[in-house]
């Protein structure tokens, strides 16, 4: 009888045990061979404990029964006792260990001590030259973050073969040392290695984060000179490539030329399309993948969850939630619960965002940091920091990288430099002070908070700068008004070598719009698709829009809205609308605000402005009007606060607010003030009064807004002379910024002011936007 091939067509243990019977029988179970091969059986079929009998029933075991016990207590997650196995064989025995022992017991370690230990014993036994045994252990070194020993056992092999420069690529890769992963990958090339999947797996995703597209073409050549191109696996990971730089039109080249896809290729665009900000291609794909034959998985379903809060498509958007509830997938998937909350929060629905999380029963970091990005995003600065300060609470969860980068744009809103500082702190003290995405987290937030000097310092100290550190300066420079630096800062950034993205070019064409560069920001605008390849964006539309507009040419921006290749969105329409208010152009403002009110109809932001045009015309009915519409559609008008931070104290006032302890003080000397700005000239802008009301009472509004509330504070708490700094949620209205021109003058104080939109430098009667 041929046990052999009895043995081998076991498709189960049930199958199985009446075999192994009958072997017990014939008085071959004690047969080291068959003892052997029922080891390897039962644990590939899944029946550990009789795989553990089968092995202990062995009388005489030899290393192939150690090595097969030694992987079954691995292959089933019993990490310790295959460990104690392999202790056991190497102290207990007269067995030697050979080869095939090593690669197991490495993968089994769960602690550096213990790879040490091992590879101790791999020196005493003189296997640390085969190269099998060697590979293993780099990709232990590596696991555990010691990639000095993984360096030091690659750099004693006497011979190397593809797996093991594989094994230290990946290992620099996985460790986040993009750099020497690339230099590592060359040497590989430069002595004539070939290159196989698994190496163009490991190094084409360092290529996105650093921003070095060029490196990642000249891999695309490596994998086409190497015959590899025709590789699913390959073409997966250009695809993925190509897709986080942007590229979706290379991507999809890629794809259409691929002779067999499978669900990774599908769901590959599909993410790809999401990535590049083209929910619409997303759904084709997706659709596509269908017609196919092909089901979708929880990737997939991540990649729609963020296509339609990109397009708002609620409806789809609360299938896809559905979808993820009747297959109860986030319990198993955290990151499809994450994508959920997500998907929410795109839709400005954090309301619907904390109810899912909250209902979540198991939450990682990134759970915590998805809902703080969330709030951070859609301007809830106080509940991202409240969230975060809850997470500090939970041992088990370590806030990290991505928890920094959620939380710190949201001291940058409020304008906490304290808290900012104390965060700053915070990274230096955890080593991610030189980390690419913190430092230009830290960038953004202390350019925000005023401290433009300090952006500058930290800029200088990002080691190896791709284009994000860079966007984060230029935009920076943009709302300070400094846009001829922010021009000068673009042509250091092109003499470095780091290539420009869509978002630089985003914050060119808004620094020029805050100085009123426009023929500077049409010729970039053109630059961005004739140098780069970059196609503009509604983004780019958007910036060129309220260039044009916010120089008086309104004409032509709206033009430009007319043979945009793309629809116009609210952010078109609404730079636009803005540049109406103005120049007072109520008919073109209109026909604005009917293309917002088909799109968004639901922010009443867009309304107010309307009324504020209607306002400034004096056509009371049109505000009528426009109040009449807001109030049938239950909107409410976002109310304006202005923040200072006195003694590292934040105070917030609100327009019209008797609230605050020290307001009757406050309210005496903004009279006193106005007083004494009537004597230098002053002459009050009652177009900013939005209602039909006597000159007292519109005197007594304006008096009371947000921002001269908190600079009248300031005034009274911090000592003569000393700077004073307030951030307001909304932009600055015409009138405040006349005012403070005056009192900057008045109090000889330097008076920084960061709205909604830009920074503004009051010294000496000036602002730093000169009027713009």
């Amino acid at each position: 009888m041929d046990f052999t091939t009895l043995l081998q067509s076991c498709s189960s243990a049930r199958v199985l045990k009446p075999l192994h019977a009958l072997l017990v029988v014939s008085g071959r179970s004690g047969d080291v061979f068959f003892s052997t091969k029922l080891v390897n059986i039962y644990s590939r079929l899944g029946d550990h404990p009789s795989s553990l009998l089968s092995f202990e029933q062995i009388a005489r075991k030899n290393v192939f029964a150690w090595n097969s016990m030694i992987s079954s207590h691995a292959h089933f997650g019993l990490f310790a006792e295959a460990v104690s196995c392999f202790y056991l064989l190497v102290t207990e025995t007269a067995v030697r260990p050979d080869s095939f022992t090593f690669p197991a017991t490495l993968k089994a370690c769960q602690e550096a001590v213990d790879g040490k230990k091992v590879h101790s014993w791999i020196v005493k036994l003189g296997l640390e030259s085969d190269l099998f045994v060697s590979a293993s252990l780099i990709h232990t070194y590596s696991r555990f973050g010691r990639m000095a020993d993984a360096s030091k056992v690659f750099c004693e092999m006497p011979v190397r073969d593809l797996a093991s420069w594989n094994a230290m690529v990946s290992g620099y890769c996985q460790n986040g040392d993009a750099a020497q992963a690339l230099c590592v990958f060359e040497e590989m090339i430069g002595r004539g290695f070939g290159i196989d999947p698994v190496t163009i797996a490991s190094i084409l995703p360092v290529c996105p984060p650093l921003g070095i597209l060029p490196v990642g073409l000249s891999i695309h050549a490596h994998v086409v000179k190497h015959g590899l191109d025709s590789d699913i696996f390959v073409s997966n990971a250009l695809i993925n490539m190509y897709a986080k730089f942007g590229h979706a039109g290379d991507a999809r080249q890629i794809f259409d030329t691929m002779v067999e896809k499978d669900l990774v290729s599908w769901n590959s665009m599909i993410s790809a399309y999401e990535q590049v900000g083209e929910p619409y291609s997303t759904f084709g794909f997706y659709h596509g993948m269908k017609e196919h034959g092909f089901q979708p998985d929880v990737l997939t379903l991540v990649s729609l969850a963020s296509a339609t809060a990109q397009i708002g498509d609620s409806r789809n958007g609360q299938s896809v939630h559905g979808f993820v509830l009747r297959r109860n997938l986030y319990s198993g998937h955290i990151f499809v619960g994450n994508a959920i909350v997500d998907m929410y929060s795109k839709w400005n629905d954090m309301g619907s965002a904390r109810k899912f999380f909250d209902s979540m029963l198991a939450k990682d970091v990134i759970s915590w940091n998805t809902l703080i990005n969330g709030y951070s995003q859609n301007g809830l600065a106080s509940e991202a920091i409240d969230t975060f300060h809850t997470l500090e609470k939970y041992e088990q969860i370590v806030p990290g990288q991505g928890t920094l980068v959620a939380v710190i744009p949201a001291y940058a809103h409020v304008g906490s430099l304290h808290q900012g500082m104390r965060i700053h702190g915070r990274c230096i003290r955890i080593g991610l002070q030189t980390d690419l995405f913190v430092c230009t987290c830290l960038i953004d937030m202390y350019a925000k908070c005023g401290r433009l000097r300090d952006a500058i310092l930290l800029f200088h100290e990002v080691p190896g700068k791709s284009s994000i550190p860079w966007n984060a300066i230029i935009a920076g420079h943009g709302i300070h008004g400094y846009g001829q630096k922010a021009l000068e800062l673009f042509q250091a950034m092109e003499e470095e070598g780091a290539i420009p993205d869509q978002v630089t070019f985003i914050s060119l064409l808004s620094a020029c719009s805050h100085s009123g560069l426009v023929e500077q920001g049409q010729n970039f605008f053109h630059l961005m698709h004739t140098k780069y390849g970059i196609e503009p964006t509604r983004k780019h539309y958007a910036c060129l829009v309220d260039l044009l507009g916010r120089a008086g040419h309104l004409g032509a921006a709206y033009e430009c809205i007319r043979n945009m290749p793309l629809k116009p969105d609210a952010s078109v329409w609404g730079a636009l609308l803005g540049a109406c208010r103005i120049y007072g152009n109520v008919e073109l403002g209109t026909l604005a605000f009917n293309g917002l009110r088909e799109i968004d109809p639901e922010n009443v932001g867009y309304y107010v402005l309307l009324s504020n045009m209607y306002a400034k015309a004096g056509k009371w009915k049109g505000v009528d009007d426009v109040r009449s519409l807001v109030k049938d559609r239950g909107l409410r008008k976002t109310p304006g606060w202005t923040s200072t931070e006195v003694n590292n104290k934040v105070h917030v006032f609100f327009t019209g607010n008797y609230s605050h302890p020290q307001s009757e003080e406050i309210y005496k000397k903004l009279r006193d003030l106005t007083a004494k700005m009537k004597a230098l000239g002053y002459v009050p802008d009652y177009s900013f009064v939005l209602q039909d009301v006597e000159v007292d009472e519109k005197e007594h509004i304006l008096l009371s807004h947000s921002e001269r509330l908190a600079i009248a504070f300031g005034i009274i708490c911090m000592p003569p002379k000393t700077p004073i700094s307030i951030f307001k949620n909304l932009r600055v209205c015409g009138d405040c910024h006349t005012a403070t021109k005056f009192i900057s003058r008045i109090t000889d104080r330097e008076i920084i002011v960061r709205d909604s939109n830009r920074f503004h430098h009051f010294k000496d009667g000036f602002c730093s936007c000169g009027d713009y």
